[in-house]
């Protein structure tokens, strides 16, 4: 063998950097296509996901019981049991049955107390809309369900579709076309003989892209010849979207396959500092990557993970996986069972290098207490719970490597968050604001979403930061500007048109959490119209979120609620303006010249972000993205 008919490979390069100059030569434009929901699994979607209905699409009971109405409950005691009779003061209901018009609380049937063939007594009273799950409690028309870039899970199924959506688009998977090569290479044990080795490399190889969300398909074993390697490599460049070859890298005298990539089209490195896998080849043909892939097996794989999976990954639109379970600071305590094993779902974020798990809601009907979980902890047998501060271990549900790149939000809720999440990767929690002061001073979140005015001097958001953080510097971004009032049907029959119209028993009103913004704002003006919460039917039926009190409205469970304009808009109802407001991001001045921190304020400064907000309507992004230390 003479030097002649020797390969000469000369490249040292730094792995990274070879991936640098290999991605400068091709160009990765991941394809979209639209499918069956039900067949989505383990796809990526390309596109945000919206709710087209909502979920429960009614008010529904939540327990087995009676429905009831709860005017009609109001004097029930145990010294004084209320007798109610079937059919006229109550029926009989099941978990999951519609609630009928005329009746709006359930009571559950380990509370009945049978006093004859249709007859019950009761000894305590009924709130409205008590055991009813309400028209979109779960999931609201209109709502993002899933970011785009977001790998559908089992759990996010469910989601998806009782979101209504039939169909969802999602990136197309890239074909990866697998060649096996050499003379000494067999596909069957029984073909095993002195010389010959059996292919395993093209399976593996078959797996693991499978894993990345690929399709591989393995062509038949193409032996040491020249023309034979280049007809099939040919056939393979226009069938596929990525080219593997593997053997025939290296320096021999057969080793065939830089030669070919060359012929067919170029070869940009040939030869990166690892070991094993120093023969690897990045190469293109025809516009799309061609990868050489050293023989032996684990060269083969270390040569995958550090060149294909990246390849792929930019075809796929992933990220890559690291860890399975990792320990974390739980930031609120969870109580556990006697008789079973606790299931509760966190979400997972980066604080100052620490993780922090933050519970989610336990609600067994809950869905999209899934789709926003990135982990799960368990509560073992006989335990009573595990208390605030505790270290816990997480099994994770999302990749460690994107929970590390994503901010972690605790505090008020916005639609604007989701519009945020689209392009700046963000968990958020909805505590209210008081929530995200009290998960700012503990270290358990990296900005706080707050909307608090003072009542003495009618400023928002800076004298409530100047009282909590005394002896901390903080910096507060500014969010957007936003118009808050009440939520109501359209055509507003009840005639609401101020705090005033909300005392006495005609009109419902649902609340949102306390230590919420908005509560604050209702507390406020309740106050400064001299009106005793109490003396509003409803004031302490709470949700947490400004969708879902447009929901409740809609549903007809409330008559009216506090929140923002967009949200009433979202769902087609009328708003009275009560308040122009500011809704503020609060983040510690240590984080301030962070990478996570400063894309955030540079998306909130963006046109981008301006052009997604304004058509909500109810906003201004005059100074959005500017930074104020306090």
């Amino acid at each position: 063998m003479t030097t002649s008919n020797r390969n000469i490979y000369i490249d040292n390069a730094e792995p990274a950097a070879a991936l640098e100059t290999f991605f400068r030569e091709i160009t990765v434009n991941p394809e979209t296509e639209t499918i069956d929901s039900g067949k989505s699994s383990g796809r990526i979607t390309s596109s945000p996901v919206f709710a087209l209905v909502s979920s429960p699409g009614y008010n529904a009971s939540a327990m087995d019981g009676i429905a009831v109405r709860s005017s009609d409950t109001v004097h029930a005691t145990e010294r004084n049991p209320l007798l109610l009779t079937e059919n006229s003061d109550f029926i009989y209901i099941n978990t999951g049955n519609p609630m009928p018009d005329e009746f709006d609380s359930v009571i559950m049937i380990e509370d009945v107390i049978g006093a004859g063939d249709s007859t019950v007594k009761i000894i305590s009273p009924s709130h409205p809309w008590q055991h009813v799950r309400m028209t979109g409690e779960d999931i609201v028309k209109s709502e993002m369900i899933l970011p785009s870039k977001h790998r559908i899970r089992p759990v996010d199924l469910g989601a998806i579709i009782s979101g209504g959506n039939e169909t969802v688009e999602v990136f197309r998977k890239p074909r990866l076309g697998i060649i096996p090569t050499g003379s000494e290479i067999v596909n069957s044990v029984s073909d095993l003989e002195k010389g010959k080795i059996i292919d395993s490399n093209s399976h593996v190889f078959e797996a693991m892209a499978s894993e990345l969300g690929a399709i591989p398909e393995r062509y038949p074993t193409v032996g040491d010849d020249y023309h034979k390697l280049r007809e099939t490599i040919e056939k393979a460049a226009d069938e596929n979207d990525i080219l593997i070859i593997n053997a025939g890298s290296s320096a021999g005298s057969r080793d065939y396959t830089s030669s070919v990539i060359r012929d067919l089209g170029r070869v940009i490195i040939h030869g990166v500092a690892i070991k094993p896998g120093k023969p690897t080849i990045l190469g293109v043909i025809k516009g799309k990557p061609v990868i050489g892939i050293p023989g032996y097996p684990v060269s083969s794989f270390i040569s995958f993970r550090e060149f294909l999976v990246p390849i792929l990954q930019k075809y796929t639109v992933l990220s890559s996986g690291e860890k399975n379970e990792i320990e974390a600071i739980l930031t609120r305590r969870v109580s556990g069972s006697l008789k079973h094993i606790e299931f509760i779902r966190v979400s997972v974020g980066k604080i100052n290098g620490i993780y922090v798990a933050t519970p989610l809601s336990r609600a067994a009907g809950s869905t999209t207490s899934l789709v926003r979980a990135e982990g799960i902890i368990r509560i073992p047998l006989n335990c009573e719970g595990i208390e605030t501060g505790e270290r816990v271990r997480v099994e994770l549900l999302k990749n460690i490597g994107e929970i590390d790149r994503t901010l972690h939000s605790i505090g008020s809720h916005d639609l604007i968050l989701d519009i945020i999440a689209e392009r700046i990767p963000l968990s958020s929690s909805h505590s209210g604001s008081m929530g995200g002061i009290m998960a700012m001073i503990r270290g358990e979140c990296h900005l706080a979403p707050i909307h608090i005015l003072d009542h003495n001097t009618g400023v928002y958001n800076i004298p409530a930061v100047k009282e909590y953080f005394r002896s901390r510097k903080m910096i507060l971004i500014k969010g957007v500007r936003r118009e808050q009032g009440f939520i109501v049907s359209k055509g507003n029959p009840m005639k609401i048109r101020s705090v005033n119209d909300l005392a006495g028993d005609q009109i419902i009103f649902i609340n949102r959490q306390r230590g919420a913004g908005t509560r604050i704002l209702l507390d406020y003006e309740l106050k400064r119209n001299s009106i005793e919460p109490d003396s509003i039917t409803g004031y302490r039926n709470e949700v947490s979120t400004h969708m879902a009190v447009a929901s409740a409205v809609q549903s007809g469970a409330a008559h009216a609620g506090l929140g923002i304009y967009s949200a009433a808009k979202a769902l087609d109802l009328d708003f009275i303006k009560l308040a122009d407001e500011e809704y503020d991001f609060l983040v510690s001045y240590d984080m301030k010249e962070s990478e996570l921190i400063l894309n955030f304020i540079n998306y909130l400064k963006s046109e981008k972000f301006k052009d997604s907000v304004l058509p909500l309507g109810g906003y201004s992004c005059v100074d959005s993205g500017e930074v104020h230390e306090i």
